[in-house]
């Protein structure tokens, strides 16, 4: 930027012209702003001489690349000076509000007819529609022109005949992508004149026509006119871009085949560890297929465990139902001793209030015990259904890695799919190759052939002039012809049959390979199948889990019912209990035989207790077991999936992409 100064002002100083302070201090503020490539002197009155130096400053300069002159108030001569300037290195111009005329617009013309860069240039706001001749110049330059993509033309008092010109130029032109024609006075004709130029011109696909008078319907169809040319040039710019990617996939598959001709030796060896791997992974199978046998085992002893404790539950049911017989014949036992008993209970009067105190005693213990129980109950009820929670999660992390394990498989199984595909497709390049390869070496032969029959022509007739002359010459040419012939035909034989052999080794590689890769198909479709089965037993066992803990939920459900109906039972005998007390006093004896009952419905409730306990510690020892043998599963899986994340890698970086037949 300070050269770009410096250079203004030397050269202002040559032609003994001042300065412009406007642009100096424009110059300064760009390069305070740091503006770039830019040069902004929009709004700055330029003199011819000022244009002048101008002109020969930015011919040599390199920096800028953008130049903004509007409203400048620049003179026709200015513009010459200025428009010529730096011819191929602009990239946009800017003339906006410069009442150019007709000498600017020849000027213009004149640019775009030189100039290989500019690829943007705005004329708003100025007069060039007025002079049809310096128009006309002003298209055939923009006919010419074969880089200008973006053109602004609005309010340049252009009439039908200007746009009748502009439209020429634009059948002509090829580059041109955006036109903008606002605030004009084109008409009706001018817009048939467009719709016939877009008829020929494939590259505009933005076009601006409003304010000019120009019908619905025109205007309509221009717009259909501009979707079918961006449709067209969207079409180019992927067939384009196709093009290249072909171009680099056909460099890379030339790289690569001359890398496949010193790696045949290894797709040998790599053939080798496939089959290793394949092994490989048919012993994990199997050892997939033994875990989930002794999976099976395991459920059918937890099925036969759960068998158990259900005819436990049946015999307890057995058990309550006998204890409520014998209470009632106890009851009818007691209402029939009563009437016996009711002499001798003054004198027990004494030793029963005793004894209900200590019943008393014994029943505000049993309550502290049936509570603890509740609340061990209780506890024991919490425990499980943590378990079963846990149970849950590792159910959905064991789908999730099932999940992803299946993923992974698919996306190996594309893989090779894609790399079988690039195989066969490279293999048939080759043998197209190989085949334009011999005919081109037929027709270098027949050629061969077709130059050799004329050199035996040529020395036929040179034999003919010499026959008068010398017999024995014509004797040794005859032999040395012969000798040529059988030369030439010998070299054939052995070149066809070198080539013959060539064509036998590539039959024989490209039928090893395609009996290869069929191989790979059958044992990809058998791991697939075992897979698949795999996956059924998986969730025939998962439904499995999930039915037991649904009977694990019933029979929790029945246990506490029990348990509530048995406290029930008891909270009914206390309440009877203390109403015979206070009814009748005098059978404490026979309170005391109730409690003795009582101590033996205790002494039973505790014994089905401590089974009960003894149950549910024998189905947390089952379900710690489960949890141990859920981890041990989920380990193995994932070792199993590990080896075959493993094999499948080894095997994808060992056995390349494309397969080149061995020679």
């Amino acid at each position: 930027m300070e050269d770009f100064r410096r250079t203004y002002l030397r050269l202002c100083k040559e032609g003994g012209v001042d300065p412009q302070e406007s642009v100096l201090a424009q110059l300064q503020e760009t390069r305070r702003a740091a503006a770039g490539s830019r040069l902004d002197l929009r709004g700055h009155s330029l003199s011819v001489d000022t244009c002048a130096v101008l002109g020969r400053v930015l011919h040599k300069d390199t920096l800028f690349t953008e130049l903004a002159l509007s409203d400048c108030m620049l003179t026709e001569e200015g513009m010459c000076l200025l428009g010529g300037s730096r011819v191929g290195i602009f990239l946009s111009f800017c003339y906006c509000g410069n009442n150019l005329r007709s000498t600017g617009a020849e000027a213009l013309g004149k640019l775009l007819v030189r100039n290989k860069t500019l690829c943007r240039l705005v004329l708003e706001w100025n007069a060039l529609g007025m002079w049809e001749e310096a128009f006309s110049v002003f298209c055939e330059g923009l006919a010419t022109n074969a880089c200008l993509t973006q053109l602004d033309l609005r309010n340049n008092q252009i009439n039908h005949q200007g746009a009748s010109e502009l439209c020429l130029a634009l059948k002509r032109n090829s580059t041109l992508q955006e036109l903008d024609v606002r605030w004009n006075n084109i008409g009706l004709l001018g817009g048939r004149s467009f719709l016939e130029a877009l008829q020929q011109n494939r590259t505009l696909t933005h076009l601006e026509m409003a304010g000019n008078n120009i019908p619905s319907d025109t205007l309509k169809a221009l717009e259909q006119a501009m979707d079918h040319n961006s449709d067209r040039q969207s079409t180019v710019r992927e067939s384009r871009s196709r093009t290249q990617v072909l171009s680099k996939e056909i460099q890379i598959l030339k790289e690569e085949k001359g890398r496949q001709v010193w790696s045949c030796w290894e797709l040998e060896f790599s053939s080798m560890t496939t089959s290793i791997h394949v092994g490989q992974l048919q012993e994990a199978l199997n050892e997939r297929k033994s875990v989930v046998n002794s999976l099976t085992a395991k459920f059918q002893m937890t099925e036969a465990a759960l068998a158990m404790s259900e005819q436990k539950n049946h015999n307890l049911g057995e058990l309550l139902t006998r204890v409520k017989t014998e209470k009632d014949e106890q009851r009818e036992r007691q209402s029939r001793e009563r009437k016996k008993e009711q002499e001798d209970s003054a004198l027990r009067e004494g030793k029963l209030l005793r004894e209900i105190t200590s019943m008393s005693e014994t029943n505000v213990q049993l309550k502290n015990k049936l509570e603890k129980m509740e609340s061990r109950c209780k506890s024991q009820q919490d425990q499980i259904f943590e378990l079963k929670q846990e149970l849950t999660n590792s159910t959905a992390e064991l789908k999730l890695r099932l999940a992803q394990a299946e993923e992974r498989l698919e996306m190996e199984k594309k893989r090779s799919k894609q790399s079988l595909e690039d195989m066969n497709n490279l293999r048939q390049k080759e043998v197209d190759h190989v085949n334009r390869h011999l005919e081109e070496s037929e027709r270098a032969l027949q050629d061969r052939i077709l130059k050799l029959e004329g050199q035996r022509i040529q020395l036929e007739e040179e034999l003919s002039r010499a026959k008068a002359a010398c017999v024995t010459e014509r004797a040794q040419a005859e032999e040395e012809q012969g000798k040529v012939r059988v030369q030439v035909r010998l070299e054939e034989q052995q070149r066809v049959s070198g080539l013959e052999e060539k064509l036998r080794g590539l039959r024989q590689s490209r039928d090893e390979s395609q009996s290869h890769c069929s191989q790979q198909k059958q044992t990809i479709a058998e791991l697939q199948a075992r897979s698949g089965q795999q996956s059924i037993e998986t969730d025939g066992l998962r439904r499995r889990i999930e039915e037991l803990q649904q009977e694990l939920s019933g029979k929790d459900q029945e246990k506490v019912a029990e348990v509530s109906r048995v406290r029930v039972e008891l909270q009914e005998q206390m309440g009877h209990l203390q109403a015979e007390r206070t009814a009748q006093g005098g059978l404490k004896e026979k309170i005391a035989a109730l409690e003795r009952e009582m101590k033996v419905l205790a002494s039973n409730h505790r014994e089905a207790t401590l089974d009960k306990e003894s149950e549910i510690s024998s189905l947390f020892e089952k379900l710690r077991l489960r949890e141990a043998e859920i981890q041990r599963m989920r380990e193995d899986e994932a070792q199993r999936a590990s080896f075959l994340q493993n094999a499948i890698l080894t095997y994808v970086q060992g056995s390349p992409l494309h397969y080149s037949p061995k020679k």
